[in-house]
């Protein structure tokens, strides 16, 4: 489905070294950040106490947030939990805490500005699980990236997977860079949407790379550039109505979502945005500068020598 066709294809190959030079300094800018300012890492990463409450009526988190705000509490996360009664508060590490203390302390904070609540359970998670959950995390991103590479590698060329996968960590590490510079909290929730970026940026690399390899089978004549070119112009329509869609969706959960879904619907947001851009301006000026060409697609016929037209030995 198309809601438009570009008849001429639009010059994006002559502008490459200008697009990667951005991409270039922005990545090493959220380099920059990540090792300068680091991530903001939530409880489940850094360890703290959870305390599940439960209302009779549907509980109001904003209440609950204004609650523990005025009792001093800081870094702190409210959500549902199972339903609309249940609610799940996420407290930071702090020194010589007790549990039963702190859920004495909360429960007081709540009977002013949010009353109703029953207390269900109060567990400590300490600062060891939360590496666990970081290094179970980064090995589930490491293997996301080896699982592309194999793909790709089999389904196109060893150029295409190298430039895809070099296009997705870029969008990966950005996203990173700006929670790192901004300081935004870095939960399980945005690490899931980091792994589905990988994955939803990769699909917008793939749909280039099959025009590239179909052009170069059915059309000669036109350069590298040209056909890339020629794929991403034709795949405009497609993109716009792909990530379009998507982005309503992810535009509905930043805005209605509240907090709990906040920065995993800001974190999609900005990967489908750099996901567009890295699969059109950085993947497909990689693959030309690879040296990717027709001849690895089209396999060359040989004439057998002293054979006429027909096929017959003279």
């Amino acid at each position: 489905m198309e809601f438009f066709r570009i008849s001429k294809d639009i010059p994006f190959m002559r502008h490459a070294l200008v697009f990667n030079v951005i991409s270039l300094v922005t990545f090493l800018l959220a380099v920059f950040f990540l090792f300068s300012r680091g991530l903001h890492l939530s409880v489940e990463f850094s360890g703290g106490t959870l305390i599940e409450l439960s209302y009779a009526q549907a509980a109001d988190l904003e209440k609950v947030r204004g609650a523990l705000g005025k009792a001093g509490y800081t870094d702190f996360s409210v959500q549902n939990f199972g339903s609309s009664h249940d609610v799940l508060i996420r407290l930071p590490l702090k020194a010589e805490q007790n549990t039963a203390k702190i859920g004495e302390s909360v429960m007081n904070a709540l009977s002013v500005e949010a009353p109703g609540a029953s207390l269900r359970r109060v567990e400590f998670v300490g600062p060891q699980v939360g590496k666990e959950l970081a290094e179970n995390g980064a090995l589930a991103l490491l293997l996301v990236v080896i699982g592309i590479v194999v793909y790709l590698a089999f389904r196109f060329e060893w150029r295409f997977s190298v430039s895809a996968i070099i296009a997705n960590l870029h969008d990966v590490v950005i996203i990173l860079g700006f929670f790192a510079f901004f300081q935004w909290e870095f939960s399980l929730s945005v690490l899931a949407a980091v792994l589905a970026v990988l994955g939803y940026s990769v699909n917008e690399s793939v749909v280039v790379f099959d025009r590239v390899r179909e052009t170069f089978k059915k059309v000669r004549g036109l350069t590298t550039a040209q056909v890339l070119d020629h794929a991403i112009t034709s795949t405009i329509s497609r993109t716009i109505i792909t990530h379009g869609s998507t982005q309503m969706m992810v535009l509905s959960m930043l805005i209605f979502g509240g907090e709990t879904l906040y920065y995993f619907a800001l974190a999609l947001t900005i990967g489908i945005c750099f996901g567009i851009y890295s699969s059109v301006l950085v993947a497909s000026p990689l693959v030309m500068w690879l040296g990717v060409s027709r001849e690895q697609f089209v396999r060359v016929k040989k004439q057998i020598e002293g054979a006429n037209r027909d096929g017959a030995v003279v």
